[in-house]
């Protein structure tokens, strides 16, 4: 069947699916649409219908099939007129955590290159004291001095001298890392 033909026959189908998703639906407006998405996924779908069956079959077949999902999707939405949901499930915005981000690196960027370092290594990376000395070619005390220092002169660079009552003075680099908030009890360990 060429496209041309097959163009001329959908057209003939139009009044006959109208008054089906009339039928379907109760509304002239909503079977208008209806019946055009029946007609979009009919010629996207050209290459699938078998010739020398029914054109009007397979395209009341398509309307229903379209009524049906888009039943269900009405079914599974909920009216929300008020906002009353929409207002239970915002997110607020993430830009803090980016400008905390943004103080951190140019904080990180003050220290010292030996300090910045071992922050990196042990803080960031992961790695153990032993491994950070191993790698610097120093001893494991040097290496946590050389942290204890950075953390505190962090600490200080980002105004968060103010310290928990029982935190150990150590701040920790992976949560200042994740952008909590300076007040926020993640950002002191």
């Amino acid at each position: 069947m060429s496209q041309g033909s097959f163009k001329d026959e959908l057209v003939a189908q139009i009044p006959g699916l109208r008054a089906f998703a009339v039928s379907l639906c109760g509304s002239v407006t909503l079977a208008d649409d209806l019946v055009q998405e029946a007609l979009l996924r009919a010629w996207s779908n050209s290459d699938k219908f078998q010739r020398g069956t029914s054109l009007r079959a397979w395209l009341f077949t398509i309307l229903r099939n379209v009524y049906y999902s888009q039943y269900r999707k009405r079914a599974r939405e909920v009216q929300d007129s008020d906002g009353v949901f929409a207002r239970g499930i915002a997110v607020s915005g993430d830009q803090e955590s980016h400008l905390d981000l943004a103080d951190f690196r140019k904080a990180l960027a003050k220290l010292p290159a030996e300090q910045r370092e071992v922050l990196t290594m042990v803080g960031a990376s992961g790695l153990s004291y032993e491994e950070a000395a191993v790698i610097c070619g120093v001893e494991i005390g040097t290496i946590k001095s050389r942290v204890s220092r950075a953390r505190t002169k962090l600490g200080e660079l980002m105004g968060l001298s103010d310290r928990r009552p029982g935190a150990s003075g150590r701040m920790s680099l992976a949560a200042s890392r994740s952008g909590a908030g300076a007040d926020s009890p993640e950002r002191v360990k």
